[in-house]
C-alpha cells in the first residue's frame, strides 16, 4: 500500500519497515542543496521562481527549495526553520558591498567568490578567562523575532498532513559554536590547555542554544516529527577530541538539550555530525539520539555500512550515506544510481533509513546527479527491496 510522505517517515522512525525508503533533501543546512546546483534544477525542470534561501541568508549560499522542486525531488520532509533578529538582517542588508556578514554571535562570513562565502571571521580568538566571557556581548535568544513565525508554517504542514516536519533552529550546536567564536585551533588547543576555560565556554553557549530551543518548540514541538541537533565532532579518519574528552565536557550538554527536547516534544531528535564517529555511536544511543546524520562514507569506520547496519540499525535511524566527495559531484549518473542502490540495499533492510546526501549538496554537484540520485530511490528503494 502506498503510503504518504509522513506515514513512510514516521514508520522508519519507529523502525517499521515503510512502502519506500524515505527521501530527506532540502530540507535544513544539513540535508540542503547549495544555490549554483539548485539554479540548474530549475532551468533543467523549467521551473521560475525568485531564488530563496534558508535562514533569508544569502551569504550561507543554500537554497530554500520551491515546493514544485521538492515535489520533484520526492522529498518526504518539510522544514521550519527559525531566523535571525531583525537588527541582524536589517544591518547585514545595509553593510558595504561585498563585506562580511556578521550574525548575532560575531562569527563572520567572508567572501571568497561568487555565491561562496566561508566562516572566517572569530569574534574571540584570543579570550582565555572567564572574565572575558563575562563581558562579552551575547546574543538575546528571547528576541521574539526569532520563533514567532514557526508555529504558523508548522501548523499549516501539520493540518495537511502530507509530509513530515523536521523543525531546524540554526546551529544549537555548543561545539560548533565555541569554534565559530575561537576558531577551530584556537579552540581545540583551549580544551587541552585551558579546560576551565574551554568547559565554560561550552556551558555558556549550550545555555543559550537551549534557551532558543525551549522558544522554538514552546511555538511548534507539538507538531513536529523531527528535531534538529548535533555538532561536528569526525574528520576523515577519527574523532577531532578524544572519546574520553567528549564523555567528560560535550556528552553531558548534548544531554541536558536533548533532555530539554524530549520534555517538550514527542519529535524524534535528529544530531548531525560529520566525520567519523563510530566510536561515538553508543554515546548518542545512551543519550537518546534518535537519527544519525550524515554517515559521511567517506570517512574511516563510517565507510563499513554492514557494520553499522548489523550493531546500530535495531537501536537508531541512519540518514545520509550518499558520498559528496566523489559519487555526486565526479561521478556519472548512472554511478550516482549504482552508489544509491548499494547504500539502499544495505541501509534499508527492515526500514530505519532514510536517503540523504552527505551533508549539503555542494556547488560541484551536476544537477543531473541530484536528479539521478533521487530517481534511483525510487527504482530501488521500494519494499521489498530487490
Amino acid at each position: 500500500m502506498t503510503m504518504t510522505s509522513r506515514e513512510r517517515v514516521q514508520a522508519v522512525l519507529q523502525h517499521e519497515q515503510p512502502d519506500r525508503v524515505p527521501i530527506i533533501l532540502g530540507v535544513s543546512n544539513a540535508t540542503g542543496i547549495k544555490i549554483r546546483p539548485y539554479r540548474e534544477l530549475k532551468k533543467i525542470l523549467g521551473v521560475e521562481s525568485e531564488d530563496q534561501y534558508i535562514y533569508n541568508w544569502p551569504e550561507l549560499g543554500t537554497a530554500l527549495p520551491d515546493e514544485k522542486i521538492l515535489q520533484r525531488l520526492h522529498s518526504d520532509v518539510r522544514g521550519v526553520l527559525d531566523r535571525f533578529p531583525q537588527a541582524v538582517y536589517e544591518r547585514n542588508q545595509n553593510r558595504a558591498p561585498h563585506s562580511p556578514f556578521i550574525d548575532d554571535w560575531g562569527n563572520g562570513q567572508m567572501e571568497i567568490g561568487p555565491d561562496d562565502w566561508y566562516p572566517g571571521i572569530h569574534p574571540m580568538p584570543e579570550a582565555k578567562t572567564i572574565e572575558e566571557l563575562d563581558s562579552y556581548p551575547w546574543p538575546d535568544m528571547d528576541d521574539p523575532f526569532r520563533t514567532s513565525h514557526v508555529r504558523e508554517q508548522a501548523l499549516k504542514l501539520h493540518n495537511a498532513n502530507q509530509y513530515a516536519i523536521m523543525g531546524a533552529p540554526w546551529l544549537m550546536f555548543p561545539f560548533e559554536r565555541a569554534i565559530g567564536l575561537q576558531g577551530l585551533e584556537k579552540f581545540l588547543t583551549n580544551m587541552a590547555t585551558e579546560p576551565d576555560f574551554a568547559q565554560e565556554l561550552l556551558i555558556r553557549t549550550n545555555k543559550l542554544c537551549m534557551k532558543n530551543m525551549s522558544h522554538f518548540l514552546d511555538q511548534c514541538g507539538d507538531v513536529l516529527d523531527i528535531i534538529k541537533i548535533g555538532d561536528d565532532l569526525g574528520t576523515q579518519e577519527n574523532l577531532m577530541i578524544s572519546p574520553r574528552m567528549y564523555r567528560k565536557m560535550l556528552k553531558p550538554l548534548h544531554a541536558e538539550m536533548i533532555s530539554l527536547i524530549k520534555q517538550k516534544t514527542k519529535a524524534k531528535v535528529f544530531f548531525h555530525t560529520d566525520g567519523d564517529v563510530f566510536n561515538l555511536i553508543e554515546d548518542f544511543i545512551e543519550i537518546g539520539v534518535d537519527i544519525l546524520n550524515p554517515v559521511q562514507t567517506s570517512a574511516g569506520k563510517m565507510s563499513n555500512l554492514e557494520e553499522l547496519k548489523k550493531l546500530y540499525g535495531q537501536r537508531i535511524v541512519f540518514c545520509g550515506a550518499i558520498d559528496t566527495q566523489k559519487i555526486l559531484p565526479h561521478g556519472t549518473p548512472d554511478e550516482v544510481k549504482q552508489e544509491v542502490r548499494r547504500v539502499v540495499n544495505i541501509l534499508g533492510q527492515g526500514g530505519g533509513y532514510m536517503v540523504a546526501s552527505v551533508h549539503t549538496i555542494m556547488n560541484e554537484v551536476p544537477a543531473e546527479n541530484i536528479l539521478a540520485m533521487v530517481d534511483a530511490v525510487q527504482e530501488f528503494g521500494t519494499y521489498p527491496l530487490k
